[in-house]
């Protein structure tokens, strides 16, 4: 554990940062519009975040000690199949948790 006097300290200089981190972005840029290029790329970023959490949840999960898990590779390709054929968000996170599931308790 952290002692609380190095909590105290960090704590605010984690908060300060990120204010300035987005301060910078949305303060300076406030009222005038975005460059075309900017936008452009600004629209990839939910898209290649949401990925980049997942990853290693289904590469390396730490339920199986980092090894990689049929189950978890087939929920992954199901979600990754049903959000491409269904175009809906909701039903590819249902479809892939529902095969994780169901793999997981028949492997036991």
């Amino acid at each position: 554990m952290i002692d609380k006097t190095a909590f105290w300290i960090v704590l605010p200089a984690l908060a300060f940062g990120t204010y300035a981190i987005r301060f910078s972005f949305l303060g300076t840029l406030g009222a005038r519009p975005l460059p075309a290029w900017l936008t452009r790329c600004l629209r990839y970023t939910a898209v290649a975040v949401l990925p980049a959490l997942v990853a290693p949840g289904v590469l390396w999960p730490a339920a199986t000690g980092g090894e990689t898990d049929p189950a978890r590779l087939a929920a992954a390709g199901v979600t990754l199949l049903v959000g491409l054929v269904t175009r809906s968000t909701m039903a590819a996170i249902l479809a892939g948790g529902a095969t994780l599931y169901a793999l997981l308790a028949v492997a036991g």
